[in-house]
């Protein structure tokens, strides 16, 4: 049996201390903070509850996979969301997505007219090209340029992942309504990025969600890392809250364990569910000079402000709502412009549960609000914890939405406000750009850091990490490494160690990609 520290009890390194501890390993998780879970976070205020992480589910057969290949089903409950998002443009059009993506077409049609559905279907089929050419191979995969560069040796296979083409580039050219590209550049910002600098092979963002739909979980999300907790517990991983890994220790070039305060913990290898910035800037002495500097030339992505309302009365409507700008553009110029700054009419996200588990009584319900901002630097004048900001900007928020038709103000109850700062403390995500490094350019598969340091011992999961951030792609890493470091008694990375520790996924790979 050999010994393994993870450093951070986020999402992602929760699943990989249940992967290594199911393959043999002796599994021990450091996390600084009181609680496990890192952003897939819950705040609890006057009987209502908030998720203050991710809200939708995609994919849950990567859940399936992750406890039946450590154990057996968990007592998880996944339902579908219907309608998946409800969206406001604005002249005022709405429309509803449909849970079931055979009628997404028609939906369009009736909200922006005949026709638009069949070129968004038309797309959809362009999207699947790309998923079946990324999913398997380079998502599920550790990064390897090999594999990269076989998809320029077919034409038919470059001219599909076009990665000289963004996703607004893609949208301009397939979809002629403006609200049409408008929703599709949207998806560009699930992994933090501006749409007129994101390759369009994120594009397969949108596919996943229509194709295989949209879900959640009765309780909140957080009720995964309640699961993964308790999975982890079972199969005796050694969970220590409250302990900051304050360095990495080497004995000569390779990771041989960490520091926490005055205590040293052993280990063969190290798991990093920190963010990559955090971890080769701070923890690491002497971190490869190639890594460090390609960390600082990558742009941050985008942060997110956040405001919890609990409201009186309930109002019938979708869960996931989007109310869109009249200026998208602006709303990205303003983000990762020469001069960032909080942007003045932005898009805002609104997840409204209809759930009894997370509201006081029946006469209740909470909001969770989300702007996208730049993120945290006072450097560069984008200062959140400056006196009055965040109460001002959210004051601004509540303003946006009563010009869009939804003004809450006379059901508040309260309003808790989490900013780029406030997420930069909690999660450790520099800047609370929650997302790690922003997608941009052609080569932007290839500027996540690696599963596998160049530093051995050491190897990298969550989302700062390939293949990026989001629970699907989150959960794809952490069975990335497991693959990487085998089942104990083997060599990392050995032909032997990757087959023992990817096989009950690759079997599943087709159910775990449509459902």
């Amino acid at each position: 049996m050999s010994r393994v520290v993870v450093v951070g009890a986020g999402l992602g390194g929760l699943a990989a201390a249940a992967r290594l501890a199911a393959l043999g390993h002796r599994v021990t998780v450091c996390e600084a903070a009181p609680t496990v879970g890192g952003k897939l976070g819950v705040i609890e205020r006057e009987g209502f509850v908030f998720d203050t992480g991710p809200s939708l589910l995609t994919l849950p057969g990567l859940l399936t996979d992750l406890f039946d290949d450590t154990g057996g089903p968990a007592d998880l409950a996944v339902t579908p969301v219907d309608p998946a998002c409800a969206y406001r443009f604005a002249d005022g059009t709405e429309m509803l997505l449909p849970h079931d993506g055979a009628q997404i077409p028609a939906a369009i049609d009736a909200a922006l007219g005949h026709g638009a559905g069949e070129s968004w279907r038309r797309l959809h089929e362009r999207s699947r090209r790309l998923w079946d050419l990324v999913a398997e191979p380079v998502l599920r995969q550790p990064v390897s340029l090999t594999r990269l560069a076989r998809m320029s040796i077919w034409p038919a296979d470059l001219r599909a992942v076009a990665p000289w083409r963004t996703i607004d580039g893609l949208g301009r050219g397939a979809c002629t309504d403006p609200r049409l590209r408008m929703w599709l550049n949207r998806y560009a910002t699930y992994s933090g990025s501006d749409p007129r600098r994101t390759p369009s092979v994120l594009a397969v963002t949108a596919f996943v969600e229509q194709e295989f739909g949209a879900w959640y979980v009765p309780g909140g999300l957080r009720r995964i890392v309640e699961a993964l907790d308790r999975r982890c517990g079972d199969l005796g991983v050694e969970i220590r809250t409250g302990t900051t890994v304050d360095e990495l220790l080497m004995t000569g070039r390779r990771v041989s364990g960490v520091r926490c305060a005055d205590r040293e913990i052993p280990a063969d290898a190290v798991v990093s569910d920190a963010d990559a910035t955090l971890l080769y800037g701070r923890l690491i002495d002497r971190a490869p000079t190639r890594i460090t500097r390609a960390l600082r030339r990558t742009p941050r992505s985008m942060a997110g402000f956040v405001m919890l309302l609990g409201l009186s009365g309930r109002v019938p409507g979708a869960a996931h709502r989007i109310y869109f700008p009249d200026d998208y553009d602006a709303e990205f110029d303003a983000i990762f412009g020469p001069d960032p700054r909080p942007v003045v009419d932005p898009t805002v996200y609104v997840h409204a549960p209809d759930d009894p588990a997370l509201r006081p009584d029946e006469d209740s319900e909470g909001w969770f609000v989300l702007v996208n901002t730049p993120a945290h630097d006072p450097a560069r004048g984008v200062d959140w914890d400056s006196d009055g900001v965040a109460a001002r900007y959210a004051d601004r928020v509540l303003d946006v939405l009563a010009e869009r038709g939804v003004n809450v103000r006379p059901r508040l109850r309260f309003t808790e406000i989490i900013t780029p700062a406030d997420l930069e403390r909690r999660t450790g995500a520099p800047g609370g750009a929650i997302y790690g490094t922003a997608s941009h350019g052609p080569r932007a598969a290839l500027r996540r850091p690696a599963n596998r340091s160049p530093v051995p011992g050491l190897f990298l999961v969550g989302g700062s990490a390939h293949p990026g951030g989001g629970i699907p792609l989150v959960l794809m890493s952490a069975e990335i490494v497991a693959g990487l470091i085998g089942p104990a008694g083997t060599t990392p990375a050995s032909s032997a160690g990757r087959r023992a520790a990817t096989g009950p996924a690759r079997r599943a790979q087709r159910r775990s990609t449509r459902s």
